[in-house]
């Protein structure tokens, strides 16, 4: 690999993010351009419905922020980049995400999230690209019953379409360490929540159909459990594995904060003001995964990460976004964020 040192090490670091412009990825952009200024971050993202490229409008003048439209499937494009920006590491996060468009039409889910894996991967392989991180769910473990954690030694058993073309891309990746001898590590994270997060995931839903005196619709009887973790917590998560992770291991990380459904939506109509009479029960999804919840003591003790936010005030923290960025949301829900390059930057993006 090259210079597999300079991974943690170097100042002017290159890191090819891919799905940038998602929620996560946003989040990761805006805070390691913070955290590590001298680090050149190259976004490639296709953007799709959920990609909205305004989330970073304001780094466009930023020499240490490139952005690159196209999939991560397209390998002469992937190549391309890799070799002409010199780029030192990988965090691949580029993904169809949403479980409920998964089992709909888990096509597209299969081409993105495994095949994409697989090219980019391939990609790497021959630009002997030092590191790349795989960014995954903790949706591949399956569900658990009332007790018990995730840990990195569970095995893998996806519900979902969703899940299922993650736990594929995981396997590829560490495959290509095993066989290949790539430096590859791979992360599984909780459910996340946080600002810029497009309003079909269930936090920003709740949020932003109570602001408008929507129902909220909660499947079944809403007792299903997520381990949540705040998207700034995750972003400093990804970082240490990038810069301290181990090549070939797994890393977990999770906000240690269980909470129905139920109890999630409630507490964010009580935020709001807003009557319990706006929820409103739905038929549930087709294989609901019942609960969810991290051993995230590897990552605490391996990497030295810890997440600093504590669910009360982060979601506190991410109601008050919403409501204060009320364009935001009226552009995501129209789709009118999707015109924004096409309007700034015209035929160049073809």
């Amino acid at each position: 690999m090259r210079e597999a040192a300079r991974v943690g090490t170097e100042m002017d670091m290159r890191v090819l993010v891919t799905g940038g412009c998602g929620f996560i990825g946003t989040n990761v952009v805006r805070r390691w351009r913070s955290e590590r200024p001298d680090w050149t971050l190259v976004n490639l993202d296709k953007l799709t419905y959920a990609a909205n490229p305004e989330n970073l409008a304001d780094l466009e003048r930023d020499p240490k922020y490139i952005f690159v439209r196209g999939d991560v499937g397209n390998e002469e494009l992937v190549s391309h980049v890799l070799e002409s920006r010199k780029i030192d590491a990988v965090v691949h996060m580029a993904a169809e995400s949403h479980v409920d468009r998964s089992i709909l039409g888990p096509g597209i889910f299969i081409e993105s999230n495994v095949r994409g894996t697989q090219v980019l991967l391939d990609a790497c392989k021959r630009a002997k690209v030092s590191r790349f991180v795989m960014v995954s769910t903790d949706e591949v473990y399956g569900s658990l019953g009332p007790t018990g954690l995730f840990t990195e030694s569970t095995p893998l058993a996806p519900s979902s379409p969703y899940s299922a073309s993650k736990a594929a891309a995981d396997l590829i990746a560490l495959a290509y360490h095993h066989t290949f001898e790539m430096d590859v590590v791979v992360t599984r994270c909780s459910n996340n929540y946080g600002a810029f997060q497009f309003p079909e995931k269930f936090i920003p839903l709740m949020i932003t159909n109570a602001m408008r005196d929507e129902s909220l619709p909660v499947y079944g009887d809403g007792g299903n459990v997520r381990d949540w973790i705040h998207v700034d917590d995750h972003a400093t998560g990804i970082l240490a594995a990038l810069e301290k992770g181990k090549a070939g291991e797994t890393y977990n990380f999770g906000g240690s904060s269980e909470r129905r459904n139920i109890d999630v939506a409630k507490q964010i109509l009580a935020q709001l003001k807003k009557p319990e009479t706006l929820l409103k029960f739905v038929q549930d999804r087709a294989g609901h995964d019942r609960r969810y919840a991290i051993d995230a003591s590897k990552a605490k003790r391996d990497l030295g990460w810890s997440p600093a936010h504590d669910f009360e005030n982060g979601l506190a923290e991410t109601v008050r976004w919403y409501v204060g960025h009320p364009e935001w949301i009226e552009k995501t829900r129209s789709g009118e964020y999707r015109n924004y390059y096409d309007k700034q930057y015209g035929a160049r993006l073809a």
